[in-house]
């Protein structure tokens, strides 16, 4: 059964914003929309992680910049920025540090809905997103956007680094990631290096193995990277409809 990609939307024009839930909802996609960043943060942490959002950067009450910082701080979740921002630095920031795309108004709506196609094809997927806490089995239960896991029962806070490392190598379950992909999943735009990988890597062990010596859920790869070796209940991935009406969204 594929079930429907879940979409967050952080728009403050009331206009552009129903164009976007009204022609994605049309192509199969489960959107939920707000005007400010502070409603859409209180949405994921109570209903979990959609599987991509789209964020203006003027906002009346936090920056997109600072929503996408909050967002990464929870999980690595792709975002694209849609926005009538068109400068170079801004897109540049924006791209290095927090986006997988930036999509300058005016835009036709089908354009956007293709960019959200290659994003979620480029990128593995599980349904993470349809409660707020992940089962992975009978020992341990995460949720990201409260930076907590369970691990039979008994409940660890995370560090916003440890996870979102911990998310990069769910979604990437019984896959090895490279330490250089993790690095630049987690640390986008910075100068990290292995050792500061092993480190945080160590620490996320001390919270999640029952045994950090030896570790059931991380296993290394050793000079490769690390994999996630249970697969969370609910696993699979699914294709997005290919089909477009051609509608352009104004600029702002």
């Amino acid at each position: 059964m594929t079930h429907k990609r879940k979409v967050v939307l952080v728009e403050d024009d009331s206009i552009v914003r129903n164009l976007i839930v009204d022609f994605l909802t049309q192509q199969k996609y489960s959107v939920t929309a707000f005007e400010d960043a502070p409603s859409a943060l209180e949405h994921i942490r109570n209903n979990g992680l959609p599987h991509i959002v789209l964020i203006d950067l003027s906002l009346p009450s936090m920056h997109g910049f600072e929503l996408a910082s909050e967002l990464k701080g929870m999980s690595d979740v792709p975002i694209i920025f849609v926005t009538s921002a068109d400068d170079t630095d801004t897109i540049v920031h924006g791209l290095s540090r927090y986006a997988e795309d930036f999509v300058t108004k005016p835009f036709e709506l089908r354009e956007l809905e293709v960019r959200i196609q290659v994003v979620l094809r480029r990128l593995p997927s599980f349904d993470y997103a349809s409660e707020p806490r992940l089962v992975v089995d009978d020992h341990l239960e995460i949720e990201f956007p409260r930076h907590r896991i369970y691990l039979k029962g008994e409940q660890k806070v995370l560090t916003p680094t440890e996870t979102k490392l911990l998310h990069v190598l769910v979604r990437n379950a019984r896959h090895v990631v490279e330490n250089q992909s993790l690095i630049a999943r987690v640390w986008p735009g910075e100068e990290v290096y292995d050792d500061t990988l092993r480190v945080h890597m160590h620490r996320l062990r001390h919270k999640l193995e029952h045994d950090s010596h030896r570790p059931y859920y991380i296993q290394t790869e050793r000079k490769v990277g690390y994999m996630f070796t249970v697969r969370p209940r609910g696993w699979e991935n699914s294709n997005n409809s290919d089909n477009h009406d051609d509608v352009q969204v104004a600029g702002v």
